[in-house]
């Protein structure tokens, strides 16, 4: 078991704001994450699954304490990196399991795969494979907030990696020069694919100190305590509602698997097996978060346990579903591809569009 790490954050406005019931909440997401991605490697290992699959084990603490955090009008955008995201906000396993199979119940009817999950039905946009490319429309999101006169924001994740796309600082510059609410996160694993940090970006402190380019706020958090992760991500939420303002975060992370599954150096290649276990051992986000509840008395070690339990069969249940799921039709290989022409609306037939309902 994991050191409890400190709790200077528990006490913060934010999370003493937390129920018994909130907290568990908050532990429980995490594991149906980590449960959720332990099942899918298995079932991707087993050939069942095609295509890429880019997991999130060890990074469940960022995904879940920022989706907490979010409001009616609060938005998420994030990369290929996608699953952990999309739980987080509510969406079902079984819909995301699908999804990974190509089945046509997934959440994108199969279409999508592990890159592109999706739910506008709870503002979570995505879920993008190009590098970088989800940051100006994360922009676009939180200009559409601003439009309406809404008090919210859209959360921008990316890896460490995509700072380094021209597009991210497109998207700073206009964030910055139109004042909109928009929370750019870095969620740095210290790996752009099978790359240190160090050979790949250029900085001087950290990389969210490129925001002073652009007089933006910014910040470096740990992201391995759900305490600090939602604490911190709160000012830049506040600062976005309040004041319309942008903010760039880089939350400090690590993903025990490789940049994909076929990464195979990821242990023992560009990395170091000693360095994995050490951080699965010293600064797991769910082990540590389990070690708060347990000293605060919110759970005992059974009913943990018991949470985790659950998860997991869920998890494996959500597999059989998929599995026992149809393969969508070749005939619907057109549809869904541009939603306005699906649905017949004038943007679709005149490329027009506008921020009103």
């Amino acid at each position: 078991m994991a050191a409890v790490k400190s709790i200077k954050h528990k006490d913060a406005p934010i999370n003493k704001a937390l129920s018994k019931e909130d907290k568990i909440a908050i532990f429980r997401d995490m594991c149906r994450i980590r449960r959720f991605e332990q099942v899918a490697l298995k079932y991707y290992n087993a050939e069942k699954m095609g295509g890429f699959l880019h997991l999130y084990i060890g990074q469940e603490s960022v995904a879940v304490g920022c989706a907490s955090l979010m409001g009616e009008h609060d938005h998420m955008i994030t990369a290929y990196r996608n699953h952990g995201h999309g739980l987080a906000v509510g969406m079902g396993m079984n819909e995301c399991m699908a999804e990974l199979y190509g089945k046509a119940t997934g959440c994108s009817k199969g279409k999508g795969g592990s890159m592109h999950y999706f739910a506008p039905d709870k503002n979570y946009w995505g879920g993008h494979g190009i590098v970088g490319g989800q940051t100006p429309l994360g922009t676009g999101l939180a200009f559409g907030v601003k439009y309406k006169e809404q008090k919210g924001c859209c959360m921008t994740f990316m890896g460490d990696g995509a700072v380094n796309q021209g597009a991210f600082h497109e998207s700073l510059n206009l964030a910055a020069l139109f004042e909109l609410p928009v929370i750019f996160i870095i969620e740095n694993n210290g790996y752009s694919m099978g790359t240190s940090q160090k050979r790949s970006s250029a900085y001087p402190s950290c990389l969210a100190e490129r925001a002073e380019g652009y007089g933006m706020a910014w910040e470096l958090l740990n992201g391995e305590d759900v305490y600090e992760v939602r604490s911190r991500v709160q000012a830049a939420v506040e600062r976005a509602h309040n004041e319309s303002k942008p903010t760039l975060l880089e939350i400090t992370t690590y993903r025990y698997y490789g940049h994909s599954v076929a990464d195979s150096k990821h242990k023992d290649g560009y990395r170091t097996k000693d360095e994995i276990e050490r951080y699965q051992r010293d600064h797991d986000p769910i082990n540590i978060f389990r070690d708060h509840l347990l000293k605060e008395g919110v759970l005992t070690e059974e009913e943990a346990k018991e949470i985790d339990q659950t998860a997991f069969k869920e998890a494996e249940d959500s597999a059989t579903f998929a599995d026992q799921s149809e393969f969508p039709e070749p005939a619907e290989m057109f549809d869904d591809v541009y939603w306005e022409v699906d649905n017949g609306t004038e943007a679709g037939s005149t490329g027009r569009h506008f921020f009103n309902d």
